[in-house]
């Protein structure tokens, strides 16, 4: 009879080592200060938020902010922001996949909603099977 223990080892020596899709993750910077309280009941944990750069935005050319539908709930905190930015601004925005992470609406406001931004996994299931 084979133990728990033993299932474990077995499925551990099949497994390949893949690199994290996370890219970064952040508290929605001025959430208080746009649409959020607007649909703040429809923010759930793992919901989908756009990203879109603002390259015209008069206070930070590399600003990037969050929208939940047509609501902007704020912005990529400043010192995270170049990168991405520079992604965005060049049409790369497919590449990622930007989700609520985290909830907490008894928190200041700058801090009740987190963003998890990751790499999109876009390989064909069968054609890495072999690797």
């Amino acid at each position: 009879m084979t133990s728990q223990a033993d299932k474990i080892r077995e499925s551990l020596k099949n497994h390949k080592w893949e690199p994290s899709r996370h890219y970064m993750d952040f508290h929605i910077a001025g959430f208080a200060y746009y649409d959020g309280l607007d649909v703040i009941d429809q923010l759930m944990l793992g919901q989908n938020v756009t990203l879109v750069v603002e390259s015209d935005n008069p206070h930070d050319p590399e600003a990037v902010a969050i929208y939940f539908g047509s609501h902007k709930l704020g912005y990529v905190p400043s010192n995270k922001n170049s990168l991405l930015s520079t992604l965005l601004y060049y049409g790369h925005a497919a590449i990622f996949e930007s989700r609520i992470q985290f909830v907490n609406l008894e928190s200041h406001p700058e801090r009740q909603f987190r963003v998890v931004v990751k790499i999109k996994d876009d390989r064909d299931a069968e054609a890495w099977a072999g690797f």
